[in-house]
């Protein structure tokens, strides 16, 4: 299978506006409603792009980490899998390094991750090791990256119809609500497709359909959700992932985040603990690409010490959307974690656990897990 120009120009509009109307994009792409309507049905069906919305903690009011595991090779499969089922694991690749799989997880606090979320690792059977990182400050996200196929015009056009929900869920100003529990049911529903009805949700719920777009319109005006549109890597033009363990001297790191901002290839940076204090994520054409990037981040960062690279070999679930090996997506996700703000503070004031679901749209089933929302939400690579 192939992408054309038109399936890409329409994913990039997706990207800049998941949730805008057909009759708004076709407007702006000179197609036809019912056209881009068709197109994006198989481009879902197909695993090739899909819509979805997750949940992620700010470093300041949850825990954000970067595992590194270590496994028995002829168990990899199966620890992989083990991995994928947990909540709290967004993101699970496998590394081309000294280490298996690199993992991203979110829960609600440290205590939260150690207590609740390392005994599962535990528990799994051949994981021989793990090492954590923990996030202090995401300066670049997953969400912001784009194909740039559009034209100048175009996307001005695309944004100035974008929705709440479009608006950057990261900005300095960007302010948090908390929502109800009973908003919370819809969060599953906007993780499957970032484009779901409220008259889908509502009778998928059994609420009025007035009742669920009221609290969609909430939903999407909180900033508790992050939307992207994604498409499956090896359509991007950058069908490899190379990520870099670096050190920036302190003071210095919202300036090179900056300059990296500047690089289109760049899907996340952020600081952290550990032996290396910032990580950069990038999709890159190729493997001489490596050092080219490895170049051009020096010269735009005098200062930056670029520690290792690591460049992965496969994703096997990439914030909550389970991926086949050529990077498409299976239809299954499994909804990242939630908790439930018990006041109007942006800080919740208790770990209490409400359930969510990982939804399986292939069959319809509801899958129940245990889950905990942070009340901020920041994208991830």
């Amino acid at each position: 299978m192939e992408l054309s120009e038109e399936d890409l120009r329409l994913i990039n509009a997706l990207q800049i506006s998941p949730r805008i109307s057909w009759s708004d994009a076709a407007e702006v792409l000179d197609v036809h409603a019912t056209t881009l309507a068709a197109r994006w049905d198989r481009l879902r069906e197909s695993g090739a792009a899909w819509t979805t919305a997750h949940l992620m903690g700010d470093p300041k009011h949850a825990c954000l980490a970067l595992l590194d595991v270590d496994c028995e090779m002829h168990l990899r499969p199966e620890v992989t899998a083990a991995l994928a089922a947990i909540p709290e694991i967004i993101t699970v690749e496998e590394a081309a390094s000294n280490r298996d799989l690199m993992l991203t997880v979110i829960t609600q606090d440290l205590g939260e991750f150690s207590s609740r979320l390392l005994p599962q690792l535990k528990e799994i059977r051949g994981l021989t090791k793990y090492r954590t990182s923990l996030c202090t400050r995401i300066h670049t996200s997953g969400y912001a990256w784009r194909l740039n196929v559009l034209s100048r015009a175009e996307q001005q056009a695309l944004r100035a119809l974008a929705g709440p929900e479009a608006l950057n869920p990261s900005a300095p100003y960007a302010q948090v609500t908390p929502l109800p529990e009973s908003h919370m049911a819809l969060f599953p529903f906007l993780a499957r497709d970032g484009r779901a009805s409220a008259a889908e949700i509502a009778r998928a719920l059994g609420r009025h359909p007035a009742t669920v777009q009221r609290q969609l319109g909430r939903v999407l005006a909180s900033r508790m959700l992050s939307f992207r549109c994604e498409i499956a890597q090896q359509f991007s033009g950058y069908p490899m992932t190379c990520q870099w363990f670096a050190n920036v001297p302190a003071g210095q790191h919202e300036a090179a985040a900056a300059e990296l901002r500047a690089v289109r290839n760049v899907r996340f940076t952020a600081s952290t603990t550990g032996s290396t204090n910032f990580v950069i994520i990038m999709w890159l054409r190729s493997l001489a690409e490596v050092m080219e990037m490895e170049l051009a981040i020096q010269q735009r960062i005098p200062g930056i010490e670029l520690v290792e690279s690591v460049v992965m070999l496969s994703t096997a679930k990439r914030v909550g959307w389970m991926l086949n090996p050529d990077s498409t997506a299976t239809g299954a996700v499994v909804p990242t974690a939630a908790v439930v703000p018990t006041t109007a503070a942006v800080v919740p004031t208790t770990g209490a656990v409400v359930p969510t679901a990982a939804v399986v749209p292939t069959t319809g089933a509801v899958v129940p897990t245990a889950a905990v929302v942070p009340a901020t939400a920041v994208s991830l690579a």
